[in-house]
């Protein structure tokens, strides 16, 4: 199946790029006897030139640049046209489902490489998705960006149940199950000026919806610890990754923020069973992962990014008991349409509480 099809790659490379040179802060006498301190290019006197690989479209950031790194690699064309693809989860029986969010597509690819649409819903407008433990889907559906629902539905799309809806309010992104059946989801709702959007937790029942992390600007991805003990969650706009010390079903005893990203945007986020969390650096083109403290630890880049290539990575999907993964994204830069490509995390992904 999928775990002899992906290719290992190992996070032991470091990037071939350098800069090629360095700011010196320095201090130049002004004419007449003031000093002031100012940055100097070496060798160019007060003239600012580029270093290697900042006028790519989307350069990493300095101080990520000697991140152990690795290259993913392609493994499936989905389209020749891009779309809007998101929310990669796999089943037990090793089907990977993937969404075409704008279009209300729920795909599937089997482990011999066939691709169906299994539903359509595009009021839905599916964004994220998670495989219960009884083998039923649910979609975290962005509806129409004011208010959207989470909806479940079999294997096959049949018999849709709708488990938070729209009249609720939320604009659900992303979704994941605790081990009691119930579920976290990021409410992508809000903006930097007025962040109205959060983490949420829905009851086992279903019944109840109690804040977590609220007062976010479009949160979007959300991952829990392999313990179940401290639960991720993304905010968008913000720029910010967000961790929850849970001291009880649906309660945070402590909330931090380990990190604050460098340009645009993080997206939806998977764990490891060592506790690192990866997020999908949408419009980077890249995955960034990091320690169960928040610290980056490494990175995955998608191939042709630094001509603009498949920029659009919004998510990933462990191979269940594997630290094979599969990583979607769409190509604007370019004539490659939608890809999914395959990449080799750190450890094994998190074993999620829908597949006990």
């Amino acid at each position: 199946m999928y775990g002899k099809a992906l290719v290992a790659i190992h996070f032991d490379r470091l990037l071939s790029r350098r800069c090629a040179s360095h700011l010196l802060i320095g201090c130049v006498l002004a004419l007449g006897a003031c000093a002031t301190d100012t940055l100097v290019v070496k060798g160019r006197g007060n003239a600012l030139s580029y270093v290697d690989g900042v006028r790519d479209m989307a350069p990493i950031p300095l101080a990520e640049r000697a991140l152990p790194t690795a290259m993913a690699e392609p493994f499936v064309k989905v389209s020749d046209v891009p779309f809007a693809v998101e929310g990669p989860s796999f089943d037990r029986q090793g089907n990977l489902y993937f969404l075409d969010v704008y279009s209300g597509r729920v795909l599937r690819l089997t482990p011999d490489g066939q691709l169906s649409t299994v539903y359509t819903d595009k009021s839905l407008a599916p964004a994220g998705s998670a495989v219960h433990k009884d083998g039923r889907l649910f979609l975290a559906g962005v509806g129409n960006l004011s208010v959207g629902s989470i909806v479940a539905i079999n294997p096959d799309g049949g018999n849709p149940q709708t488990i938070v809806p729209a009249s609720a309010g939320y604009v659900p992104d992303d979704l994941v199950f605790d081990d009691k059946g119930g579920i976290y989801f990021t409410d992508f709702r809000g903006t930097v000026a007025r962040p109205t959007g959060g983490l949420f937790y829905v009851s086992p029942d279903y019944k109840e919806i109690t804040p977590v992390l609220p007062n976010m600007a479009m949160a979007n991805g959300v991952a829990l610890s392999p313990d179940g003990k401290s639960v991720w969650a993304t905010e968008f706009s913000a720029g910010r990754l967000h961790r929850g010390d849970l001291g009880g079903q649906g309660k945070v005893a402590r909330a931090f923020v380990p990190y604050h990203f460098i340009g645009r945007a993080p997206d939806s986020m998977r764990t490891d069973v060592d506790g690192n969390v990866y997020v999908a650096m949408t419009l980077q083109g890249r995955i960034l992962v990091f320690n169960a403290n928040g610290t980056p630890v490494g990175q995955i880049l998608l191939p042709g990014r630094e001509s603009g290539r498949f920029l659009r990575v919004t998510s990933l999907a462990f191979v269940p008991g594997l630290s094979d993964m599969v990583i979607v994204s769409r190509d604007e830069g370019g004539a490659g349409g939608t890809m999914i490509f395959k990449a080799q995390g750190l450890a094994k992904g998190t074993t999620l509480y829908s597949h006990q």
